[in-house]
């Protein structure tokens, strides 16, 4: 009886890695795509992004903005942005800041209230056991893993500053 090994071709791609470790911001960038890609492939509902600005994400990459287009095409999928403030962002990543307007109702950016202002922990965290943490930004040390009590426990860090936290990043300026 032939096996899933047997069937395997050498086109099929390969799982992403969810063991990486991050030294430096060109390994930031590969850990955040492969973190997303193993979301992706559990087929995650919510995705949690938490970062000071997100100017060292790979946001404007066109083959983070495909998965990602392809992710928010199933039901009932989320990415919650959590960031002091998007403007650095928009300026950073024109091609994700002009993307994310065709998903606005699947994509809640939000920053925290001011009883919540301080530095925010860099995240990357799925619903089930994907996770990307840095313990420090500059320059960039962490690590990805499929580690469903890190998960959970990088979830609880920032659960309470996203309860008081206010929707922010509006497509267009009031007046407008």
């Amino acid at each position: 009886m032939p096996t899933s090994a047997d069937r395997a071709t050498p086109a099929d791609p390969a799982p992403p890695r969810l063991d990486l470790e991050v030294h430096d911001r060109a390994g930031f960038q590969a850990a955040v795509e492969s973190t997303l890609a193993a979301a992706i492939a559990r087929s995650a509902r919510t995705l949690w992004w938490v970062d000071r600005d997100f100017a060292d994400w790979p946001l404007d990459r066109p083959a983070l903005i495909a998965a990602l287009s392809a992710w928010l095409h199933l039901p009932l999928r989320r990415l919650v942005l959590l960031a002091e403030g998007f403007e650095l962002m928009e300026r950073a990543h024109p091609r994700f800041s002009a993307w994310r307007r065709d998903w606005t109702h699947a994509i809640d950016p939000r920053v925290p209230s001011d009883a919540d202002r301080g530095p925010l922990p860099t995240l990357l965290i799925d619903d089930g056991p994907v996770v990307l943490e840095l313990w420090q930004p500059d320059p960039p040390r962490g690590r990805t893993a499929a580690d469903a009590l890190a998960a959970r426990t990088a979830r609880e860090r920032i659960d309470a500053t996203l309860q008081r936290s206010t929707p922010d990043w509006p497509l267009r300026p009031l007046g407008f």
